[in-house]
């Protein structure tokens, strides 16, 4: 379910970065003006989070799709070592699948200078200031998690408000960081575009921001109470989950 979740991502990402910047595409000249193709961008990748982390298959894997937040809720003791490894692996397997799958069905569109896979670069802001962004929208992203989802009356909206970060963090960080927050994500179009420039930030600042906001809620809020972005109890549950009866 984590591959197919990120595959799902990614093959949206693939499909709006080549509606929107292939300089081909009539969405391209429909839309002249930068900044509002990556306004509807930003809104493509927020509902598409959004439709994932409530979808089925989002609620049995707990919609993860990012390493950096899955061994987050190791570092809080709500996932066990050996099912975040598989998690990883899987996200990285889905996604780098979504683009590949991608490719074959766009073409040229995706592979244009323009689209490039969509992969995540650093802006003309430089590398130190996307590492600096990647570390803070991460650790905005956890800490929102983190707060929601253990928290009676917000848990239901953890994946609006997930999707409404995700949204607002494609147009502010994206000119500056190309919008990570994922290791897997940036694997998943950094490997068939064979573009691996600053490819240390998207391994490394992710990781910091949300194991920095898991340590801050361990240390002022306790235990979080399972590690899904949204708990249902008619689906599987394999973390160490105060929602469940049973215990791992």
């Amino acid at each position: 379910m984590e591959a197919i979740c990120l595959g799902l991502f990614m093959m949206s990402a693939s499909f709006s970065g080549a509606a929107l910047e292939f300089p081909g595409s009539p969405l391209h000249k429909i839309l002249p003006n930068d900044f509002v193709r990556l306004c509807f961008m930003g809104m493509a990748m927020g509902v598409t989070a959004t439709l994932i982390i409530y979808s089925p298959m989002g609620k049995l894997s707990g919609a993860h799709m990012n390493p950096a937040l899955t061994f987050s809720f190791v570092h809080l003791g709500k996932i066990k070592m050996e099912d975040a490894i598989y998690y990883s692996i899987f996200q990285c397997i889905g996604g780098l699948a979504g683009v590949t799958l991608m490719s074959l069905v766009i073409g040229d569109a995706l592979k244009d200078p323009h689209v490039n896979y969509v992969v995540t670069a650093p802006g003309r802001l430089g590398v130190a200031l996307a590492f600096i962004v990647e570390i803070v929208i991460a650790y905005g992203m956890m800490t929102m998690v983190l707060t929601t989802s253990n928290h009676p009356k917000l848990s239901k909206y953890t994946g609006v408000i997930a999707g409404f970060l995700v949204m607002s963090y494609v147009i502010l960080s994206g000119p500056i960081s190309g919008f990570s927050m994922n290791p897997a994500r940036t694997i998943a179009s950094a490997v068939p575009a064979m573009d691996f420039g600053s490819f240390w930030i998207y391994m490394t600042a992710p990781f910091i921001g949300m194991f920095a906001a898991a340590e801050v809620f361990k240390k002022f809020k306790g235990k979080a109470i399972c590690a899904k972005m949204h708990h249902e109890n008619s689906y599987l549950c394999i973390f160490n989950c105060g929602y469940c009866e049973h215990k791992n």
